[in-house]
């Protein structure tokens, strides 16, 4: 078997966890009412903690896979959890995935194809210097704030916004855990005295919580396409940026990657509005009638 072939089998099993543990998150979180302590329930959830061993999981699968392939060949195959993650959430909410979610989450999974296909991601090589990361990650970092204060302002789009935030930093961490991972075959002190280790786990723990919060906003598929999509299109900024991977495509064949890359955003997007619509169009159950009091 092919170091490619290793790469994608478990990028596609790490997306397989990523979606058994988002939909497990995605019901803790959405039990816990605004006025609550969310990390608090949270971490008294037997249900949450098996969601995070899901993700704990995935991140290892993750790391294997970019052992064998580049960060633009294994990131973009994680959005495959969409796929994985609609019946599962289906299964244990009891509403019913509809027509137009399965379309649009199939062409997303399609563009992802013709992404992968037609751009032929090529790894990347040498260990880029703190100078180096800086604008790009400040760049990342900087949509992902807006995010979050898109979040804050618009209740209607709080899933979207903190998907995409969570799915950004998610794929700063992708991007790092290359570099982190080789740092620990030369032994743990060089290890905690990198500031790359340090970014990688305020990147990962503030996905988490992001996360978290996207969740508890609303149903799974106000929130996971963003999710998934983010990680990727962060992880493929700051590869070909920072760590030198490039696609291999020019010319007709550019224009249809970059066709594709508008497409996995634009699916994104419409699946959080079909899920706004659904939840709006769903009916609420009237309250029982009150039982007159005796006098």
């Amino acid at each position: 078997m092919t170091g490619t072939a290793v790469a994608v089998l478990c990028a596609l099993a790490a997306a397989a966890l990523v979606a058994v543990g988002s939909v497990a998150q995605q019901s803790s979180a959405a039990a816990v009412p605004d006025t609550d302590s969310l990390v608090g329930s949270l971490l008294r959830s037997p249900r949450w903690w098996a969601g995070i061993l899901g993700d704990g999981g995935s991140y290892l699968l993750q790391v294997v896979a970019l052992a064998f392939g580049s960060v633009l060949l294994v990131q973009p195959l994680l959005v495959a959890s969409l796929l994985f993650a609609l019946p599962l959430a289906a299964a244990t909410t009891g509403r019913r995935v509809t027509r137009t979610t399965w379309l649009l989450a199939g062409a997303l999974c399609a563009a992802l194809a013709v992404f992968l296909l037609v751009g032929n991601p090529t790894e990347g090589s040498g260990d880029p210097s703190a100078a180096h990361w800086a604008l790009p990650l400040t760049l990342v970092l900087a949509v992902t704030a807006a995010a979050v204060v898109l979040a804050v302002l618009s209740p209607r789009l709080r899933a979207l916004a903190f998907g995409i935030a969570a799915g950004i930093l998610y794929g700063v961490t992708s991007a790092f855990t290359k570099h982190v991972t080789d740092l620990a075959e030369h032994g743990i002190g060089q290890l905690l005295g990198s500031w790359q280790t340090w970014t990688l786990a305020a990147a990962g723990a503030a996905a988490i919580y992001l996360q978290q919060r996207a969740f508890q906003a609303g149903a799974l598929t106000a929130s996971l396409p963003a999710l998934t999509v983010g990680e990727p299109l962060a992880a493929i900024v700051l590869g070909m940026t920072v760590l030198g991977e490039h696609l291999r495509a020019d010319g007709p064949a550019l224009v249809l990657v970059g066709a594709a890359v508008a497409v996995m955003l634009g699916t994104t997007i419409a699946l959080s509005r079909a899920q706004a619509a659904d939840t709006a169009a769903t009916p609420v159950p009237a309250p029982p009638p009150e039982t007159p009091r005796r006098r």
